[in-house]
């Protein structure tokens, strides 16, 4: 009989059996996949850009001298140099020669209290106006005005002083010795009122980055779903202590100021109008740290009532902020018990916001509880949960 042979496909040598197109569109949805998923966690997983301090960062204490003010000495010095005694010898002979006023006595009287009352009014006029340009409100100005070896300094001749000295009787930041504490991160528990709902469950954290040149400071404070307060300042380590370059605050999107120094102004990216750029000039973030440098490299010229001026820069303006410093307080904190310089900036105006500092002498003056509080009564009050070390490093 004949066998019957089935016919079997011709397939060429070395292939397997058919291809399914059903794996092959499988493959590729699966190979499209993977690359949506890498491209799509890694920026999840990088987060913010990280400090280039972040790798060589420097937990030693920078210690600042106070710059060089006997600059102005030598001009004092010609001033010592009174060529007006001639003068005054010269003075009295021109009474002596009209001796013939014995009739017109009870004339000469009536001028002479004349004249001193003239200059009198001239002076206190004088001193008011200078007080009212920049913007004190007590003669305290005045002696402020001639403790200010600080207006060269700023680039900016009197007007800086008068703007920053005139504030009150206090020191312009940045011109006395600097003591910067060492890289640190300081975590804080915080609660705080947002209209009529308490907050409750915000931590935050201070991240403090510097490498004896330069420095970075980062100040959060966030709910479970959502941040309530981001400030970062970046800038350079100089001889006035803290000079910030960038200051910004972000939430849902970043608003900046930029320190320019090249032409003395403050820049805002909000398009904002430039503002002159003081003595000493700080932001929101790296004033506390600049001041906590001034009293712990001296904390003896810092008695309870003395008054710090600042220029403190803001995402959308700045204004001079005067600290008062007030004295030691026993704070319980979450961290546990702390001896602490309690400094407060009033508001001076409407929608100014109160900022209340409380420094820690016995950790380098590094802040342990930071509260602000809005004109709506709206406030948000941070403190340290997490025990210091025994001591600042040095």
């Amino acid at each position: 009989m004949p066998t019957l042979v089935a016919p079997s496909s011709q397939l060429p040598a070395g292939l397997p059996g058919r291809p399914s197109w059903r794996a092959l569109i499988g493959l590729t949805l699966l190979v499209a996949l993977v690359h949506v998923v890498l491209l799509g966690v890694a920026p999840m997983a990088i987060g913010p850009e990280p400090s280039p301090l972040a790798s060589k960062f420097s937990t030693r204490t920078i210690v600042i001298a106070p710059p060089a003010s006997e600059a102005p000495a030598p001009a004092a010095a010609p001033a010592q140099a009174k060529p007006a005694p001639p003068p005054k010898p010269r003075r009295p002979r021109e009474p002596t020669a009209p001796r013939p006023k014995p009739a017109p006595a009870a004339v000469a009287p009536t001028p002479e209290p004349d004249t001193p009352t003239n200059p009198a009014p001239e002076t206190p006029d004088l001193t008011a106006q200078a007080a009212t340009d920049s913007g004190a409100t007590s003669p305290e100005a005045a002696a402020s005005a001639p403790a200010g070896p600080t207006s060269p300094a700023g680039g900016t001749g009197t007007s800086t002083a008068a703007a920053v000295g005139g504030e009150g009787s206090g020191t312009i930041a940045g011109t006395q010795a600097m003591k910067i504490p060492g890289s640190v991160t300081l975590d804080f528990e915080a609660t705080g009122q947002s209209g009529a709902s308490p907050q409750r469950g915000v931590f935050g954290e201070l991240v403090w980055l510097q490498d004896g040149s330069r420095y970075d400071g980062r100040l959060t404070l966030k709910a479970v779903f959502f941040t309530l307060l981001n400030w970062h300042s970046t800038g350079r380590i100089g001889p006035s202590g803290l000079e910030p370059e960038r200051y910004s605050e972000s939430r849902k999107s970043e608003v900046a100021s930029h320190f320019a120094r090249d032409r003395g102004q403050v820049v805002f990216s909000n398009n904002a109008p430039p503002v002159p750029l003081l003595a000493g000039a700080q932001d929101r973030m790296s004033v506390m740290m600049q001041l906590g440098g001034l009293l712990a490299a001296s904390p003896e010229r810092y008695p309870a009532g003395t008054k710090i001026s600042v220029q403190t820069v803001g995402p959308k303006d700045a204004d001079v902020w005067v600290f008062v410093v007030g004295e030691e307080e026993k704070l319980s904190l979450p961290a546990g018990e702390y001896v602490a310089r309690k400094l407060t900036r009033d508001p001076r105006r409407d929608f100014d916001r109160k900022l209340e500092l409380w420094l820690a002498p016995a950790y380098g003056y590094l802040p342990v509880r930071i509260k602000q509080t809005e004109t709506n009564g709206d406030f948000a009050d941070a403190q340290l949960r997490k025990p210091l070390p025994a001591g600042p490093s040095n």
